[in-house]
């Protein structure tokens, strides 16, 4: 048995040396206190690294297809009254909508930015029940009643029994409403009324849209859009205005889900019009991002990096339409972000890397420390020392 343990005795790659031969020394010890200082900070800095999640990234190819995507925004026009302002989308697949209203809402604020009143979107004024318009010249109250369009049927069974549906009408045929005084239905629901009442106040519109996922655009603009020629038109002539201030706030906009973490760069930005009116554009890049927490629940959202343009009627000579515009492209690459915990074995090894290295770091200078001093002091004893 002695000789196993002398054997193992043999193996001890830490020998002892007796307090005898120990020699201390005041640099030491002020090294001793600077390294075991070191090292707790090392070590609390690892300690908390452990017990907080780490999120780790990986870029993968978006093989997703015939998906949706939704755009939450809140936009605020300080000089844009809500009676004015329309918003369509469009993407590359043909699919287009104009002057949307559902999951839209419009705030009216007066010239301080407070919040006058609140209604579902739209542009123009509330319909009213019954116009008293009918085909003939006949006016009556029943349920046979029936709106003229003005030109705009397609045939003698049309009606239009509101403001909203004449323009509509016209919409469909490339036509501009040119003077809605001039119509029974717009003239008693006030249209052109309610716009001059609300002059000088802004308007805060805010909602979501669902989209096709590929690239497109959608835009916040004065007027009613139509068609004409295969070209997007709005409808400026019912208000009689000859410049449009399209100064505006994002208040907030993401694609799809908030992700823990992501400051969305449009968020906060505010552009203010000092020259004549334009179109601002916002050419935004979106990157999908699953995102799985510590949890395991999984988020399916997109980050976004954006660049901006202002153009007016001075770019290159062409008739320019006023109002925000927002481009977004998608990208190819997806983001994966997953939250997780760092091992307690990869946790021990950092501590064990930090003490041995401290340690080892500390005694190679305090040898260097002490031996300089040694060759020095004996110099100074022989007298070579200058």
């Amino acid at each position: 048995m002695e000789g196993i343990f002398g054997k193992l005795r043999n193996l001890d790659v830490n020998p002892k040396i007796n307090e005898d031969f120990h020699s201390r020394t005041l640099s030491g010890g002020i090294i001793t206190i600077l390294s075991s200082v070191v090292m707790f900070l090392l070590f609390v800095s690892e300690l908390r690294l452990y017990l907080e999640a780490v999120t780790e990234t990986k870029l993968v190819v978006d093989t997703s297809r015939g998906e949706r995507l939704r755009i939450n925004f809140d936009v605020t026009f300080p000089a844009l009254s809500c009676s004015m302002l329309s918003l369509d989308s469009m993407d590359i697949s043909g699919e287009e909508h104009l002057d949307i209203r559902h999951d839209i809402i419009k705030k009216r604020l007066d010239s301080h930015g407070n919040v006058i009143g609140s209604r579902q979107g739209g542009i123009g004024s509330p319909q009213i029940e019954k116009p008293l318009q009918r085909h003939g010249g006949r006016l009556e109250h029943n349920e046979t009643y029936c709106g003229s369009c003005y030109g705009a049927e397609t045939s003698d069974e049309d009606c239009c029994n509101s403001c909203e549906e004449v323009r509509e009408a016209y919409r469909k045929k490339g036509w501009g409403l040119s003077d809605p005084d001039m119509i029974d239905q717009c003239n008693r629901e006030g249209l052109v009324q309610r716009i001059k009442d609300e002059a000088g106040e802004g308007c805060n519109i805010y909602g979501f849209l669902e989209v096709n996922k590929v690239a497109g655009n959608f835009h916040l603009a004065p007027g009613k859009s139509f068609r004409q020629s295969n070209a997007h038109v709005l409808d400026l002539l019912p208000y009689h205005i000859d410049s449009f201030n399209i100064s505006h706030k994002i208040n907030r906009l993401t694609f799809g889900e908030y992700l823990p973490g992501i400051i969305n760069p449009l968020d906060g930005v505010r552009w203010v019009q000092h020259t004549q009116y334009g179109m601002y554009q916002y050419f935004i890049k979106v990157v999908p991002t699953v995102y799985t927490d510590i949890t395991g629940r999984t988020i399916q959202s997109n980050q976004f990096s954006v660049t901006e343009h202002f153009r007016n009627e001075d770019s290159g000579g062409i008739q320019i339409v006023p109002g925000v515009l927002f481009f977004y492209d998608l990208s190819p690459i997806k983001v994966t972000s997953t939250e997780r915990y760092i091992p307690f074995l990869h946790f021990l090894t950092n501590v064990c890397a930090i003490v041995g290295g401290i340690f080892t770091v500390s005694g190679i200078l305090d040898s260097f420390i002490y031996h300089g001093q040694r060759a020095v002091k004996k110099k100074m004893e022989i007298g070579k020392f200058n």
